[in-house]
């Protein structure tokens, strides 16, 4: 059929090779201590799978390994579920094993039904392709080694993953209206950066869906699968650059941090205030204790600018952002370890803040002189 590489295949490959990347991060050392950041990598290989079929399909390079026609099916019913035990775990906490295999179960069922397909003839995937991709295209002449009724249920592919996206947004949602009322935020503009993030992830997800419901009605002969592609690849820029911008490495303070805030018009009372109510905050919500904890986060809460906060604490107490949040931190730290002596040291680290136990390790012995394993030997 000859290869095709337009527009919409380099969109689709480049979004691959991101989704790649971002999956590497999720399951990296430091972040894969947290359980919702798993779920999310698993998130992203079953929508790398689709995407990846996609591609292959799109631009004809499926001829040389078309034992990977409809290979990703199984993983498009994974989409849904994913997504609802990441917000879960994100809302309310880790997900036991239970949860996870009842809401994966039938798509692995899906997959045992689709075996007899996948283990197919190379013909008989030339001809799926081509149906799918080329309408009116000549087929080949096959001779099918299985019955028809085995696929009574992936036949409605595209119904069942629709059905499954909606019926997990609703359960989402479910989880997401009930993390919001409890912290009584808006939903259109949360404080809290999980909050967000767990709209956002749900918002996507439901245009996505949307999305796939309009092509379909307007692709009688099942063609479209490549717009579908290029939504998951905005889909997934649009989770770069959410992972970039809360990256601790765009807010670093610089070493002449100080230096720039002399001609402001902060006078020694407001910074003193400043801090005061700072301090206030610390003590009675301890927001230091959420990993994804930041400056303009906290500026928001004290009705300040970024600017002018990040002065208060570099000018006023000689730190930066993340020293002062580091010291919170380790004290924190330090009255669970004394209570809390069966608990282990990782344990500790996540509930202080810490993704790691070396950043943990790292900050501790700064502040105090000694490992926390030595400090709770004391």
């Amino acid at each position: 059929m000859g290869y095709r590489m337009d527009f919409f295949a380099v969109f689709i490959l480049l979004g691959l090779v991101q989704a790649v990347f971002l999956t590497l991060f999720f399951f990296s050392k430091e972040h894969r201590l947290r359980q919702y950041n798993v779920l999310y990598g698993w998130l992203l290989i079953a929508i790398i799978a689709c995407e990846l079929e996609i591609f292959l399909m799109y631009t004809g390079y499926i001829d040389h390994i078309l034992h990977l026609v409809d290979f990703s099916e199984p993983f498009a019913l994974l989409i849904g579920p994913f997504l609802f035990l990441y917000v879960r775990s994100l809302a309310r906490g880790p997900v036991n094993r239970k949860l996870v295999i009842a809401h994966t179960a039938f798509p692995i069922i899906y997959s045992l039904l689709l075996i007899p397909f996948l283990v197919s003839s190379i013909d008989i995937k030339y001809n799926a392709w081509i149906n799918a991709y080329h309408p009116g295209s000549p087929l080949k002449d096959v001779v099918y080694n299985y019955d028809p009724w085995m696929f009574l249920v992936t036949e409605w592919h595209t119904e069942l993953v629709l059905i499954s996206l909606a019926f997990y947004l609703m359960l989402s949602g479910g989880v997401i209206i009930q993390a919001f009322s409890k912290k009584k935020e808006s939903f259109w503009f949360p404080q809290s950066l999980s909050l967000r993030t767990l709209r956002n992830g749900v918002m996507q997800i439901a245009c996505f869906t949307i999305f796939i419901l309009v092509v379909k009605l307007m692709n009688k002969n099942d063609t479209g699968d490549h717009l579908f592609a290029t939504f998951g690849a905005l889909m997934i820029y649009a989770t770069s650059f959410s992972v970039m911008r809360g990256s601790g490495f765009f807010k670093q303070a610089s070493l002449n941090e100080q230096q720039k805030y002399k001609g402001s018009s902060l006078t020694p009372n407001q910074q003193q205030a400043l801090i005061d109510k700072l301090n206030s905050l610390m003590k009675a919500e301890k927001p230091y204790m959420r990993s994804d904890f930041s400056l303009p986060e906290l500026a928001q809460e004290l009705s300040v600018s970024v600017h002018v906060l990040s002065q208060a604490i570099n000018d006023g107490l000689g730190k930066s952002f993340f020293e002062l949040i580091a010291a919170y931190r380790v004290e924190e730290a330090k009255k669970l370890l004394k209570e809390q002596m069966n608990i282990k040291v990782e344990e500790i680290a996540e509930q202080v803040g810490y993704n790691s136990k070396s950043s943990f390790n790292t900050a501790f012995k700064k502040n105090t002189g000694m490992t926390p394993s030595e400090f709770r030997q004391q």
